[in-house]
């Protein structure tokens, strides 16, 4: 028989280990016609900012050979809106609700967490992104210094008692040093990858594929280096490890899995078919049912030459 759950520590026990991605279900709410999410181990909302953000003019999407191109801007609706608007649904669902939150400045993640705390939420807990390649101020100018990560962290701690998960860039020359910073300021989860920064240029008018030039390429092609930072971060702290990077069956999951992980999201998939996550969950069972494995823990961490 096999069992998916998964404990995050202490504070989070998932249903299974597939959770959607930030920025790529919307706020959880946006789907109910097309997937039942509460059949997914959770949800991540899409990453929340203190006073609403329009974002990067369009276009904001491109696809590419193996994923995508995407330069979004932190575009949502602000913490407000959010508490107000969104959060009476997710409070009625079963699956794990986790607020990504995002920032400009260390205070701005501070009131953020604070004014959905103050909202007597029903809540599993944050991603902290401080790993956003597309916006101009803020995000990676924390996500590349683990001096700041550990101070962000160790400010958000004693605001809840809820997971506090800190999504790692792997644009950064040790992600680890991150990762261990998270860990330190009181983090009880880190999550490895977001974006990989990549361009697309128009061959013929010479026009930048998304309007902001730079931005986030997420997708399959990416899955080798998030797989990478999977298994260098599950061995540099003791805090529980999500994986996120181009998956698209049970059999990335997997990987991810062998590689460290103790959970996943899905994201550019959802694009594609928002069922995707619902459907890695059958193929995860099936996969551990066709290995004669009961549960995670007997492949977690098992990859070797």
């Amino acid at each position: 028989m096999v069992d998916l759950k998964v404990a995050l520590g202490e504070k989070l026990t998932l249903q299974n280990p597939i959770l959607s991605a930030s920025g790529t279900f919307g706020y959880g709410d946006e789907l109910p016609e097309l997937v039942d999410v509460n059949e997914l181990g959770g949800l991540i909302t899409k990453s929340l900012t203190r006073h609403p953000r329009e974002g990067h003019p369009p276009p904001r999407i491109a696809e590419t050979p193996a994923g995508m191109l995407n330069a979004i801007g932190l575009a949502n609706i602000g913490v407000e809106r959010f508490c107000a608007e969104k959060l009476p649904y997710l409070n009625g669902l079963k699956t794990a609700v986790v607020a990504s939150v995002a920032g400009s400045t260390l205070d701005e993640y501070l009131e953020v967490v604070e004014y959905i705390e103050a909202s007597d939420p029903d809540i599993a807990g944050y991603e902290i992104n401080i790993s956003c390649p597309n916006v101009k101020e803020g995000g990676m100018e924390f996500g590349i210094s683990a001096r700041i990560t550990e101070e962000l962290t160790a400010r958000l701690r004693p605001l809840s008692d809820r997971l506090l998960m800190v999504k790692l860039s792997p644009n950064v020359t040790s992600i680890s040093d991150i990762a261990r910073g998270a860990e330190q300021g009181g983090a009880d989860a880190v999550c490895a990858i977001n974006t990989v920064v990549g361009m697309g240029v128009d061959p013929r008018t010479g026009k930048f594929l998304v309007s902001s030039g730079l931005a986030g390429l997420s997708g399959p092609a990416i899955r080798p280096i998030a797989v990478a930072a999977v298994y260098e971060v599950a061995r540099a702290v003791t805090i529980p490890v999500i994986g996120v990077g181009g998956i698209m069956n049970g059999a990335d999951a997997i990987s991810f899995v062998r590689a460290g992980a103790w959970a996943v999201q899905i994201g550019t998939a959802n694009y594609r078919d928002p069922a995707t996550g619902v459907k890695v969950v059958s193929q995860l069972r099936a996969l551990m049912e066709e290995l004669g494995v009961g549960s995670l823990s007997e492949l977690r961490g098992s990859a070797s030459a």
